[in-house]
């Protein structure tokens, strides 16, 4: 079919007509779909059920070091746990510290330790006049939320295909001391599904900061969630990127396996270099006497090493798969041609990147929340909500059974073509 822009108004308000009644059919229905958020599915969930098994009163809870798991003490993590980890983050075991269940706790706590004791020697950030932020854009929300909640002040970054622009993040960084720090998901990017170019890292690792207290807040939490065993993206790997670039400490990188075994009840990390991760344990040891080494210990003996976790995630893929690629044949043979929106392949990840037409995104979502489905609220991927083409929406095809993103994906490809024609119509 032609693109919707070079139809008359009269073609465009008869097709208007026989989409709505396939709407309104829809509707009848009294459908309750989510498309919200990026959680797991219970088939999912169900992979990692024999991890439930795996400690009992007869077990043997001492680590490898010999520490009973069930007492204080260990502050880094058990020896397996930062091995398994570091593997999976592809840095030494020595380089990291195993934290509690949530690789967003470990991002919040160390903007409120920056905030209230600086980084390192530095300024504590609540003293100063300003405190800035990058943030690549489209990105995660839950990450703006974090920065917006402490105050500071964030300045959007376009993604290209190879992520961040990297020549204005070079030059905001270089020429402004308020900048502290940028968001990045290199991997699988939430929500475009984008990996981060070799040049793109390396040029991240050259960096010349303004502010010594500058850091890149490395949210590595794809590493290995990849969608196909033939076809997956590499990233060069940060930490020793910036090491051979003599700036060893201007990285910090963070994971969990919240999407390996159970969100909210995984396990979840930091590494850094030797100077960031002491001045972080002077800290912890105020915080806590060590984190749950049980479910640490739980973790490592149900995955045994990096290559347990590695098919464990094939697993994964098998159920995601063809979610992923119910929603996007859809938009392939329900929109391409019309010119009303664009989206990417991902090849890892959790989300679907769509672009509507500038000033749709609201409307679409609004549009398919009154057939009964709800998606991430449009804006939500912009710092303090706003974005400003308001044209990006994020597609989640985790939680939904394949029987429901069918329908979700009807009502969405429904949803965008109406709004659409409203908006094409306006300047007919």
């Amino acid at each position: 079919m032609a693109a919707y822009s070079e139809l008359s108004k009269e073609e465009l308000l008869n097709l208007k007509s026989g989409l709505e009644k396939k709407f309104k059919q829809i509707q009848k229905q009294n459908l309750h779909l989510d498309m919200s958020r990026g959680k797991p599915s219970a088939a999912q969930l169900d992979l990692s059920m024999g991890m439930m098994d795996i400690l009992n009163s007869t077990s043997n809870l001492k680590c490898e070091a010999g520490v009973d798991c069930r007492n204080y003490g260990v502050l880094d993590g058990i020896p397996e746990a930062q091995e398994l980890l570091a593997d999976m983050t592809e840095v030494p075991a020595n380089q990291i510290i195993i934290y509690g269940n949530s690789s967003l706790n470990v991002m919040f706590d160390t903007v409120a330790r920056s905030m209230t004791h600086g980084v390192m020697g530095s300024t504590p950030w609540c003293k100063l006049d300003k405190v800035k932020w990058l943030c690549p854009v489209p990105g995660y929300d839950r990450h703006f939320a974090i920065t917006e909640y402490f105050g500071i002040e964030m300045i959007n970054v376009p993604m290209t295909p190879d992520g961040p622009d990297m020549d204005m993040v070079e030059k905001l960084v270089s020429e402004d001391e308020a900048i502290k720090g940028i968001w990045c998901v290199p991997k699988y990017s939430n929500p475009q599904g984008i990996t981060y170019s070799d040049e793109t890292v390396r040029r991240f690792a050259r960096l010349k900061p303004a502010a010594k207290d500058f850091r890149i807040y490395w949210d590595n939490a794809y590493g290995i969630h990849h969608l196909y065993d033939d076809k997956q993206d590499y990233l060069i790997e940060i930490l020793m990127e910036c090491k051979k670039e003599g700036n060893p400490d201007m990285v910090y990188k963070f994971c969990s396996t919240s999407k390996v075994s159970f969100p909210g009840s995984g396990v979840a990390a930091i590494a850094a270099s030797p100077a960031n991760l002491e001045f972080i344990r002077q800290h912890m040891r105020i915080q806590t006497i060590g984190h749950d080494k049980l479910n640490q210990l739980r973790h490592v003996r149900f995955f045994k090493d990096i290559h347990g976790m590695v098919m464990h995630m094939r697993k994964h893929a098998e159920i995601l798969r063809p979610k992923f690629e119910a929603v996007l044949n859809v938009l392939d043979q329900e929109l391409t041609g019309l010119e009303i929106g664009s989206w990417i392949r991902p090849r890892g990840g959790y989300f679907i990147s769509f672009d509507a037409l500038p000033g749709c995104a609201k409307a679409i979502v609004e549009k398919a929340k009154d057939a009964g489905l709800v998606m991430t609220p449009a804006g939500a991927t912009y710092p303090y909500g706003k974005d400003p083409q308001d044209s990006n929406i994020r597609i989640a095809p985790s939680f939904p059974t394949p029987e429901e993103l069918a329908i979700a994906a009807e009502i969405f490809v429904l949803s965008v073509k109406l709004v659409s024609i409203d908006k094409i119509l306006e300047s007919k």
